[in-house]
């Protein structure tokens, strides 16, 4: 799954089912063409959809007609991790047609999702993304709408196939570029941005071939664009996320900055975990450490 681990945010537990095509920093072993075929279709924007927990809860300002106090309670149960409640509360005043109720009910269906079987999980994927274009359809120029509509993208098209994924990975983009239009300056979404440019970098010259020969010219980027994203987050608001110092580490290495590397992968080694997420960039931070 865009732009899903797509901000970790959104993107916790089930990694956004890659939306931008994946490959790590490690010599990647002989593969045939089948087997390039299924990584390079697999794409995913966001590393990790925990990235939306992290999203601070002041994301209002669109169009509020439900009580104050409703929406509270659905952040403070959201913050709890108890998204089902969220869910149950919020459900009762969809048809408001509240776009702050719309966002954040789409929000706890996604992270219901993640633990939910196959059946249930293809089921809210589409009820998120159809609540979402509702309020899309009532306020256009809403940032945190196109955030999750991002993540929802992701979702949707990895369950209608490779073509879908590859198409809408343009519009996952898109939608992350809006919400930078609406909210300037925003960390995480500097931060999304970031890893949709890093994962369409890595793509391998035979895998762009093949996905070239295969679909059409796939999505392209620079790994220079994505530390430009990356370092705006970290300005925007520094040490604000354990991944994003990972990837200013891990992007710096692929520009052979060395020590500009080693800097931010130290910083996530010691980043303190408030979380799993955390914990992982932990981990993988001082992996590279060691390998360097």
């Amino acid at each position: 799954m865009l732009l899903q681990r797509l901000c970790r945010v959104a993107n916790s537990g089930r990694v956004l089912q890659r939306a931008v095509l994946y490959k790590n920093i490690y010599p990647a072993r002989k593969e045939n063409s089948a087997q390039v075929i299924r990584k390079v279709t697999t794409i995913s924007p966001f590393t990790a959809m925990g990235l939306w927990g992290v999203a601070k809860n002041n994301d209002e300002g669109g169009i509020q007609m439900t009580n104050k106090d409703v929406l509270t309670e659905a952040d403070t149960l959201f913050d709890r991790g108890d998204y089902r409640s969220a869910y149950d509360l919020l459900s009762k005043y969809k048809d408001n047609k509240d776009v702050e109720v719309l966002w954040r009910l789409s929000r706890a269906i996604y992270k219901m999702s993640e633990v939910a079987n196959a059946a249930e999980a293809r089921k809210l994927t589409y009820e998120g993304y159809d609540l979402l274009c509702t309020a899309l359809e009532i306020q256009e120029d809403h940032y945190v709408l196109h955030k999750w509509m991002s993540a929802f993208l992701n979702s949707k098209s990895s369950l209608e196939g490779t073509k879908a994924q590859i198409k809408e990975s343009y519009n996952i983009k898109k939608h992350i570029e809006r919400a930078i239009e609406l909210k300037p300056g925003d960390a995480m979404l500097f931060y999304l941005h970031g890893t949709w440019c890093y994962e369409i970098s890595n793509l391998a010259w035979y895998q762009r071939k093949i996905a070239s020969l295969v679909f059409g010219e796939p999505p392209t980027s620079t790994f220079e664009e994505a530390l430009m994203y990356y370092e705006n987050a970290e300005k925007a608001d520094p040490n604000f996320y354990s991944r994003n110092l990972l990837m200013l580490g891990k992007t710096y290495l692929k520009l052979n900055r060395k020590e500009d590397a080693k800097k931010y992968l130290k910083k996530a080694a010691e980043f303190p975990a408030k979380n799993d997420e955390d914990q992982k960039a932990k981990q993988e931070a001082q992996k590279i450490l060691n390998s360097i």
